[in-house]
């Protein structure tokens, strides 16, 4: 390893979960965007906000089957009525007459005939031949009764799916209700998982008594995966320097962002924050004041590649994905912000030292239907089995040590 890579850098105070957040949110610039087909668009992130090429809906459509009528002639007492056309769904309209005892059949989803105001349906209504007789009922229906009228839902021009959105099935509908083929959206990043240690080896190797199984960049590929991410490759870096150098240098120069797990604390080995900060990449912190995952590091390279060092412990890696990565990526794609949840305590918890708290919890509904979170918590930060049946994991302040039954908490779902 090179001389400046073995210098150590200066040290910094921890900062706040909060101020990690924000010095984070400060760094992270969007991601490029692409055209993308509307057949493949599902799950991306919108990047220009879709609008209506047309009024929707694009005529007076009718909601239900029966016969359109002028509404007028119903109030006048008009009861039988001779049916001059039939108009089905994807016909052109017929122009209904002058005479009040007029009407069409019609079906649900034709356009409303010309003349027409009103759909009587079939159950308000006797036909024999081409005479109809209506209902009592049908004398009170008023001009609009089961008709859909043009532009009610949006009118030409108007911006219907807002950019940042993710788009489902639902945003997709409305994208090829308007013709919008192809839809300009993020582009899938390059993303780097990256595993540390001496004592990792891939699960389908023989391990010693001495080694553990390689499981955190599993978890965090998974994890990235389930939030949409489908361009994510995992490595393993050994704990000898000029390994570490060259293999860094590669994978920041050749990713978007960078997840490195281990090696970031103040041991002898702990040689990743050195060299990235050797490499030329930014630190924006070194340590938060928390609890799992203090020695976290954060930083950007010249490319502006988004690197984070996450401790090796597999509670506290994962728990930093969901508080400060996966965010952080969103940002970087133009999603919307997301609505913070919050849930309550359903039992006490305690916890001395002035650190935030991420806890893992079980979610559950309380008896008015507000969202309690159970504590669960892990026997250490490398208990990952511990997280098995939690839903994610609430973030108690620094502030207090004490949290009652009903104590109010930010919420992270596991993605």
């Amino acid at each position: 390893m090179s001389d400046r890579a073995l210098q150590a850098p200066v040290t910094l105070p921890m900062v706040t979960p909060a101020e990690a957040e924000k010095r984070i949110f400060e760094t992270v610039m969007p991601f490029h965007r692409e055209d993308c087909p509307l057949a493949n668009a599902h799950g991306r992130i919108l990047r220009v906000d879709l609008t209506a090429d047309r009024d929707l809906p694009p005529y007076n459509r009718v909601t239900m089957d029966g016969f359109a009528v002028r509404a007028a002639a119903l109030a006048g007492g008009q009861r039988q009525f001779t049916v001059e056309a039939t108009q089905a769904a994807g016909m052109r309209a017929f122009k209904l007459s002058a005479n009040d005892s007029a009407c069409v059949e019609v079906m649900t989803g034709a356009v409303l005939p010309d003349g027409a105001d009103c759909v009587v349906p079939y159950e308000e209504a006797q036909r024999e031949g081409k005479t109809v007789a209506m209902s009592t009922t049908a004398l009170s229906f008023a001009a609009g009764h089961a008709v859909h009228a043009r532009g009610s839902d949006r009118k030409a021009g108007e911006p219907i799916v807002r950019a940042g959105t993710r788009l489902t099935g639902r945003e997709i509908a409305v994208a090829a209700a308007c013709g919008h083929r192809v839809v300009v959206v993020t582009q899938q990043p390059k993303i780097a998982v990256v595993s540390t240690g001496d004592e990792l080896v891939e699960i389908d190797m023989p391990v010693a008594s001495h080694q553990v199984r390689r499981s955190n960049d599993y978890a965090l590929r998974a994890a990235l995966m389930g939030a949409g991410f489908t361009n994510v490759a995992r490595f393993h870096l050994r704990d000898v320097p000029h390994e570490i150098q060259r293999m860094l240098l590669q994978i920041i120069a050749e990713h978007d962002a960078v997840i490195v797990m281990g090696g970031v604390s103040k041991g002898k080995f702990d040689y990743v924050p050195k060299e990235l900060e050797g490499q030329g990449v930014e630190r924006k912190f070194h340590g938060v004041a928390q609890r799992p995952g203090k020695p976290m590091w954060f930083g950007v390279s010249p490319r502006h590649t988004l690197v984070f060092a996450l401790p090796g412990n597999p509670v506290s890696c994962f728990t930093c994905l969901h508080r400060y990565v996966l965010p952080a990526l969103a940002r970087a794609m133009g999603a919307a912000p997301a609505t913070p949840s919050i849930a309550a305590l359903g039992n006490p918890v305690t916890f001395k030292p002035p650190l935030t708290y991420f806890v893992p919890v079980k979610i559950r509904s309380g008896a008015g239907a507000e969202q309690l979170a159970e504590a669960i918590e892990t026997n250490t930060s490398g208990d990952f089995a511990g997280l098995l049946g939690t839903d994610g994991f609430i973030e108690l302040p620094a502030e207090k040590s004490e949290f009652p039954v009903g104590f109010l908490a930010r919420f992270w779902r596991w993605a």
